[in-house]
């Protein structure tokens, strides 16, 4: 659902801060259960002790701001998942066969070539050994990037937002805020950043599409 804070229709060209991970991807939810099931682990083993479990929420907390790093992480984290757990690119595998959600990168696309200027904002999960921007092949679509890996700052913290609007060179009233994650719209709210809750790829199309004057068309 769109949420409007006084985008005005008298601006030719916004900015466009779209998160990675559930909006310009697939939701991995069921990815992920089926990369545990193929591991030997429980189908909810990869969100329990990514969310739940209180030293793989710090894990994760510290891979997000770059305290350290995917390798580092990927052996933290397969010691918790399970003692067989090969460690080994061990975000790159249960990632590898996340969609891409093509509506929405035809969106961005649609969006940047009418003249609208395009910001990443996504919280990290690591860019190396597997990078998953470059892996759904969005990089360069974007005019600015601001990844909390490399910007030790994380949704919801306000800064992060600021950050981007400070990128993107637009004031906060015309540009729109897009992640599938509830609780980092606020702070962009307050900021006078319009914001769009996905909780569907077709329905957050749509309302974008009617907001930036665009359309979607993918590639045959």
């Amino acid at each position: 659902m769109l949420h409007s804070t006084g985008l005005s229709d008298a601006y030719e060209h916004c900015g466009l801060i779209l998160d990675f991970a559930g909006v310009l991807t697939a939701s991995p939810t069921e990815v992920h259960r089926a990369w545990c099931v193929s591991e030997g682990l429980e189908p909810g083993a990869w969100r329990f002790t990514l969310n739940d479990h209180p030293e793989g929420r710090r894990l994760y907390a510290a891979l997000e701001v770059g305290e350290i790093g995917q390798a580092e992480w990927n052996e933290g984290t397969a010691a918790l998942l399970g003692e067989h757990l090969d460690p080994v690119n061990l975000m790159g595998r249960a990632w590898v066969d996340v969609p891409p959600a093509r509506r929405m990168i035809a969106l961005a696309r649609a969006a940047r070539a009418a003249g609208h200027r395009l910001a990443l904002l996504s919280n990290s999960f690591g860019l190396d050994p597997f990078n998953p921007y470059e892996h759904v092949g969005i990089w360069d679509l974007f005019d600015v990037h601001v990844v909390s890996e490399l910007e030790g700052l994380a949704k919801p913290d306000p800064a992060i937002y600021r950050l981007a609007l400070e990128r993107i060179g637009l004031p906060a009233e015309r540009c729109v805020f897009v992640d599938d994650h509830e609780a980092n719209l606020p702070p962009a709210a307050e900021l006078g950043i319009t914001t769009v809750h996905v909780t569907g790829e077709d329905t957050a199309v749509a309302e974008l599409e009617a907001h930036f004057g665009v359309t979607a068309v993918l590639a045959s």
